[in-house]
């Protein structure tokens, strides 16, 4: 009997061995197989959706498509610090200058913090429609060896971080309509609470697979726009809030009864080669990914962004008789701005209607628009990009081509009146966010700086320095 129950403890104890072990083999996942690696592979090339049947072996970033999102962000950072610092920098009077610089470095830093401490989650949690949650919180899993939060094959760390540059340079765009008139504190402050009523809700909006106006992420989108690169988070947001702005701040003394020319065109054409090749970051990185998009949204760029600088120049050679560096450089930044949401859905053709376009009607806005109406957009935010960022909204509509982007024939039915709801919707929260802001600050610190300190300059009475010395 007891050899009985010895051998029958043995071949229990075996057999819940055995149990265990095929246990553990059908719950160990299968290696993948030449298939699932070949299709990983071909998904890698193509940019696309990885294979699911089996583990990947190259789970992590994509290292030519990572490579490219790092150089596009990169590149991105480069548009603010330092071509749109010397862009704006070169438009101001020399007693200004390093005013503008210090609000575009001001904005970089504090910009970053907010990121890191909720605004990516905010922007790009799950959340609702219309704004994110905290689940990102401190970058909380945002890690550099997990992929999916941006697509298939960048890190997770690159999207944020990519994403991050683009909420840089948006508030700081706004710096152009306010120059040489607003004291730091009161920017840094606007900018701050700017950031949580409009940018991070627009950019959830957007551009987040739950927003409510992401046409091209979200099935379940109630405006089922399309935005590639930001033509209504970042231009139309800044551009329309840069308006009201300048408006409720008032004019700059001696606005129209002195002139108030550029002090360096040569700091201001620097600054817009710089802001033309990092706008290559800004656009075709936008493909996350080194793909075909991306290519197509590099060419239609360049297209676009020459043909504006060009037809602006020819524009003042007709009405004025010269051609100015100024108007190449606004009519350079102008294409870009104008063909920004569209850059990745329109063929060449496209790009050349949108040059043309960016040339002629963002020039009315700034050489007679702003007269007529007497507002002081210093160095022409609104005109370039309030005007420049509604008319790439509207046209993305009608040049969209679904030969380009797959994308654009799931939503091509109805494109143009979600062109135009879009539109609405960001300029309604955008004017009015911005109103209330602004006499928020005018209220906790005041928006602007003595009469005295405005003759003197900013550079001086503000950072304790001049950007130039001697005669």
């Amino acid at each position: 009997m007891k050899k009985f129950l010895f051998l029958l403890s043995l071949l229990t104890v075996a057999m819940l061995g055995r149990i265990e072990t095929i246990a553990a083999e059908a719950e160990a996942p299968k290696p993948p197989s030449i298939e699932d690696r070949l299709a990983d592979l071909e998904a890698y090339v193509n940019n696309g959706a990885r294979q699911t049947n089996a583990p990947s072996n190259i789970g992590g970033p994509g290292p030519g498509h990572n490579a490219w999102q790092m150089t596009s962000t990169a590149l991105v950072l480069f548009m603010t610090l330092p071509g749109l610092a010397l862009f704006y920098g070169g438009l101001v009077r020399r007693k200004n200058v390093l005013s503008v610089l210090a609000q575009c470095c001001g904005i970089a830093g504090m910009v970053t913090i907010i990121w890191w401490v909720c605004g990516y989650s905010l922007s790009f949690g799950a959340g609702n429609a219309f704004i994110g949650d905290f689940a990102y919180k401190f970058f909380q899993g945002v890690e550099p060896g997990k992929v999916g939060a941006g697509y298939h094959w960048i890190s997770d760390s690159m999207w944020a971080m990519f994403q991050l540059t683009f909420a840089i340079i948006t508030p700081a765009l706004i710096v152009g309509a306010i120059a040489e008139r607003m004291k730091f504190s009161a920017v840094l402050l606007f900018v701050a609470l700017w950031m949580f009523a409009v940018y991070f809700p627009l950019a959830h909006m957007v551009w987040s697979t739950t927003g409510f106006m992401c046409g091209a992420l979200n099935p379940d989108a109630g405006i089922k726009a399309l935005d590639f690169a930001g033509g209504t988070v970042v231009h139309m947001s800044s551009g329309w809030s840069a308006l009201v702005l300048c408006i409720i701040l008032g004019k700059r003394m001696g606005f129209g009864k002195q002139p108030m020319p550029p002090h360096s065109m040569v700091l201001c054409m620097v600054g817009t080669g710089m802001l033309w090749v990092g706008w290559y970051g800004f656009n075709a990185g936008s493909a996350l990914g080194a793909d075909a998009i991306a290519s197509n949204a590099f060419t239609t760029t360049t297209l676009a962004a020459a043909t504006a600088g060009f037809v602006w120049g020819m524009a003042e050679y007709i009405i004025r008789g010269k051609p100015s560096v100024l108007g190449f450089c606004s009519g350079i930044v102008a294409g870009l701005v104008v063909v920004t949401p569209a850059c990745g859905f329109i063929n060449t053709s496209g790009a050349m209607v949108i040059g043309v376009a960016a040339g002629l009607i963002p020039y009315f806005a700034v050489a007679k628009l702003k007269a007529w109406l007497g507002y002081d957009d210093a160095l022409d935010t609104f005109g370039v990009h309030g005007v420049g960022g509604t008319l790439g909204a509207l046209l993305t509509g009608i040049l969209a081509d679904e030969k380009v982007n797959s994308v654009v024939g799931g939503v091509k039915e109805g494109l143009l009146g979600a062109q135009i709801k879009a539109i609405l919707v960001t300029l309604v929260l955008s004017v009015v966010a911005t109103a209330i802001i602004a006499f928020i600050v005018k209220a906790v610190v005041g928006l602007r700086p003595t009469e005295e300190v405005e003759t003197v300059g900013l550079d001086l009475a503000e950072h304790g320095e001049e950007g130039y010395h001697g005669a």
